[in-house]
């Protein structure tokens, strides 16, 4: 009981840097699946980004070639 007595600062100490270390861990993992999501997130927005500057381009095309025909119309 002494010892108890005399250390338990020590005791306290360490059970509080425990506690602190698993909370660390469970930031650390937190984190980590933020990561990913986040991640998958711009892998989607990308898709989603490149599909629709392709359909913008096609688009664009469409329109040239019925300026390009309006034009030849023009000429004759």
């Amino acid at each position: 009981m002494d010892v108890l007595r005399e250390f338990w600062t020590l005791f306290a100490g360490g059970f509080a840097v425990v506690v602190w270390l698993v909370r660390l861990e469970a930031r650390g993992v937190s984190n980590a699946a933020e990561i990913k999501r986040l991640w998958t997130q711009r892998k989607e927005d990308m898709e989603a980004a490149k599909h629709s500057r392709d359909k913008s381009d096609r688009r664009l095309d469409e329109i040239g070639q019925d300026i390009k025909e309006i034009l030849k119309g023009m000429a004759k």
